[in-house]
């Protein structure tokens, strides 16, 4: 006898090849950002200026990453949450189980894994923030186009108007909180060479400083932030899921105006942004209010760019592109598995009680790493998957939220997990 429908993975028939290739995209992609905060001091991610070379080929490849990664992987990260909570959901019923339930229990689970993450490894996990506005969004998973739309776009204009009104108070501020608020992202040599020795340390000198930064991210960023824009964004992904966007069923012509459109009007507005910030000389006054408005907005557009470039390669089907495909879907389908595997990869590379390479890596150096795992994530998720059912972290999640060991093994291979 089978075992309930809810315990067997997709069949690899039933799974949508555009969502795991979009998948595999930004989790790939988001490294490339993420590497800046693994490898440089906490404030290098920010302020390219703060730390290291930032002049020649480092300055470009920061420039290029922050034109085309920075904000965009996790807003295609964030609108592809929105659309599995729609398809989970809808699974479930058609199963003839409790949607709600199931979906409470996903996000419980992921919010342990988000505070092991952020505590234990590195403070800037997403998780967190995930698992948070899934199940404050849950409720509003049903709602019409028509009110799921605005709605979007309101929280999405949240943050924007929060973080210009904060800035709006800097000139009542007083005089010592100005100068800490501009210390913090403009370190002096004193506070840098004390960030290397926490990071260029053990696990047990890096507790503190780990915390700290997660327990910002967690509440104060949370609220000014993050909650709004990835509640917003997970929004949008249930409407572009309803109409077919990131199934790649509407047509060529429609995703590559989504290409042009999105390149057309995001890389000026995002550029224009870090011009305005090199004319402030970096001033945090001036890029984490005024200027980092540019970016905010830039970011979605490029997002968009690149949804309707993978749906485009999803679609069409250009033969000499399949295997990268099929190694971009493999990366997808194992995208929980490859995020904290970056982390720990990128942990035993740059932390101290690994290699020990914090701060001593330039920018270019840095996308080198990327690479290296990169091609590693693509070889080996594929490679996995042509053994086991899920990924090892997949497969832990789905065992934890259905209280059952799962099936790993696939019929007919002759590995195990032991």
């Amino acid at each position: 006898m089978n075992p309930p429908a809810e315990l067997n993975p997709t069949p690899a028939s039933q799974r949508i090849l555009s969502l795991d290739l979009l998948r595999g995209v930004a989790v790939l992609g988001i490294l490339a950002m993420n590497i800046q905060s693994f490898s440089m001091i906490d404030a290098a991610y920010l302020n390219p200026a703060s730390f290291g070379d930032f002049t020649g080929v480092n300055g470009w490849v920061w420039y290029i990453t922050h034109l085309v990664a920075d904000t965009k992987f996790i807003t295609i990260f964030s609108i592809l949450f929105g659309a599995g909570v729609v398809l989970m959901a809808d699974r479930a019923r058609a199963q003839g189980r409790s949607a709600a339930s199931l979906h409470y229990r996903r996000m419980f689970w992921l919010l342990l894994f988000g505070l092991v993450h952020a505590y234990l490894l590195w403070y800037g996990d997403i998780l967190v923030t995930y698992a948070i506005c899934g199940i404050c969004i849950y409720p509003l998973h049903r709602l019409r186009n028509r009110w799921l739309i605005p709605l979007a776009l309101l929280l999405l204009l949240i943050p924007s108007l929060l973080i210009m009104g904060l800035g709006a108070t800097v000139p009542f501020w007083p005089a010592e909180e100005v100068a800490a608020f501009r210390a913090d992202s403009l370190p002096d040599e004193g506070e840098i060479e004390r960030q290397l020795q926490i990071y260029r340390g053990g696990w047990l000198d890096q507790v503190e400083h780990r915390a700290v930064n997660a327990i910002f991210m967690q509440t104060f960023l949370l609220l000014i932030l993050n909650f709004w824009r990835a509640s917003g964004l997970m929004l949008l992904g249930m409407v572009f899921l309803r109409w077919g966007v990131l199934q790649a069923r509407s047509s060529v012509g429609f995703y590559l105006l989504m290409v042009v459109v999105g390149c057309a009007v995001g890389l000026p507005l995002i550029a224009h942004g870090v011009a305005g910030a090199m004319e402030h000389e970096w001033d945090p006054i001036y890029v984490m209010f005024k200027g980092m408005q540019f970016n905010y907005w830039g970011s979605l557009f490029v997002a968009a760019a690149w949804i309707g470039a993978v749906m485009i390669v999803s679609k069409v089907g250009w033969v000499p592109l399949q295997p990268l495909v099929a190694a971009l879907a493999a990366t997808g389908r194992m995208a929980f598995t490859n995020y904290l595997a970056q982390t720990v990869i990128a942990c035993l590379i740059f932390y101290g009680y690994g290699l020990g390479y914090h701060g001593y890596l330039e920018r270019w150096e840095q996308m080198v790493v990327v690479l290296g795992i990169w091609l590693l994530q693509l070889i080996g998720s594929q490679w996995w998957l042509a053994h086991f059912r899920y990924g090892p972290m997949e497969w832990l999640w789905r065992s934890l939220v259905l209280w059952k060991r799962q099936p790993m093994r696939k019929t007919g291979s002759s590995l195990s997990l032991g």
